[in-house]
């Protein structure tokens, strides 16, 4: 059954391309996100189209390393190589681009995307815990809102807010039930089956479409569907992956976790728990986006409270046995952060962590493999 269900996703991601295509024929917009920061909800306001652009492949990065350092995050040359090539079309489709000031190297490549596409960044706040970075962030998803209305030439009221809200919400609710189906022993869900699934699903213009397949998936693995004899069979070690966002093409230390005998239970990054948070639907609906948006736990932030309370939290309910810390090559804010993640998951579980930083090429395969085997043993 599981493989009917990977084939369905397929076709309707095939379909999918067909259906934005079209959309835009029709007049309807599309626009390009890069963060999880930016509220897709005042997109889906204006009847636009929401596309996630975060580069996950290595395939564009020698393109782009000829205009950009190659000293820098792998996932920001990746994401630029797209834009240069020209070869990802939801970068083609998109007729805007929204950025944010998460990092050094993403402000200054947005500079240099602006001349493939027009893009705006907002000004992010580099802490959360003042009235004066909460102000500011409204104020930013005030502006952000008035360049959707210009590009849509659909007015956001707050009753258009609140109905991308509840839809976004119904969307994060399946994405959760989805992640925490791998609360059970054994996990039903590799980690590469539920990257692949929620990496998918994010790129789908039909919002309901997704909740739907990702309801079904949620149904197939609770009858064990989706487990393996070796799973049933064995005792896996749970590792839980925290750091940097991974996807398809970016996955290596998730299949050489699984490769060594181990499963990757629960992401708490951008591509998993992350977007796993609602936004309040009784109130205000800019001020519950402006809070909840900025409530973000990246590492960008200072101090970043809500990672430890997060990792916490999965570490227990997900019943997890070790933490490995991805960290992209100069990712300074993540590579820095590591040493109190570390201190923090010893102090508080007597886990041991590994820390591993690398790039997107496969030249390192092998010396990644030796140290999470040899982490492996050690739990």
């Amino acid at each position: 059954m599981k493989y009917d269900i990977m084939n369905k996703l397929q076709q309707i991601m095939e379909q999918n391309l067909i259906d934005i295509e079209q959309a835009k024929d029709r007049g309807q917009s599309a626009i390009g996100f890069y963060c999880l920061y930016s509220p897709m909800e005042l997109a889906v306001a204006a009847d636009a189209i929401p596309l996630p652009l975060c580069g996950t492949s290595n395939e564009p990065i020698a393109t782009a390393e000829e205009i950009l350092p190659r000293n820098l995050c792998p996932l920001i040359k990746s994401s630029f190589g797209f834009a240069v090539k020209d070869t990802c079309p939801f970068f083609r489709f998109s007729d805007i681009i929204i950025g944010d000031t998460t990092c050094d190297g993403k402000k200054k490549m947005f500079e240099l995307l602006s001349r493939y596409k027009p893009t705006h960044v907002l000004q992010l706040p580099q802490s959360q815990d003042t009235a004066m970075a909460l102000s500011l962030w409204r104020s930013e998803l005030e502006r952000f809102k008035k360049i959707v209305e210009t590009q849509t030439g659909v007015a956001i009221n707050n009753d258009r807010l609140r109905a991308a809200i509840r839809l976004m919400n119904l969307e994060r609710g399946a994405r959760k039930a989805l992640m925490d189906m791998n609360k059970a022993k054994p996990a039903p869900l590799s980690g590469s089956q539920l990257l692949e699934i929620l990496f998918k699903v994010g790129f789908l213009a039909d919002k309901e479409k997704g909740i739907s397949l990702m309801e079904e998936v949620v149904a197939e693995a609770k009858n064990g569907s989706f487990l393996s004899e070796d799973v049933v069979a064995g005792s896996r070690k749970r590792i839980l992956l925290t750091g940097v966002p991974v996807g398809l093409g970016s996955d290596k230390v998730v299949k050489i976790v699984e490769q060594s005998g181990a499963d990757v239970v629960a992401f708490e990054n951008c591509s998993g728990y992350k977007q796993a948070f609602f936004v309040d639907e009784k109130t205000n609906p800019l001020d519950a986006l402006a809070e909840q948006y900025l409530a973000t736990p990246c590492s960008v932030m200072s101090p970043n409270n809500g990672r430890f309370d997060l990792l916490k939290e999965m570490i227990q309910e997900f019943s997890v046995d070790g933490v490995i810390d991805l960290t992209w090559q100069a990712c300074h804010t993540y590579n820095v952060e590591a040493f109190r993640i570390e201190e923090f998951v010893q102090k508080t579980f007597g886990m041991p962590i590994l820390h591993l930083e690398t790039d997107y090429a496969e030249s390192d395969t092998e010396q990644l493999r030796v140290r999470i085997e040899a982490y492996l043993e050690m739990l």
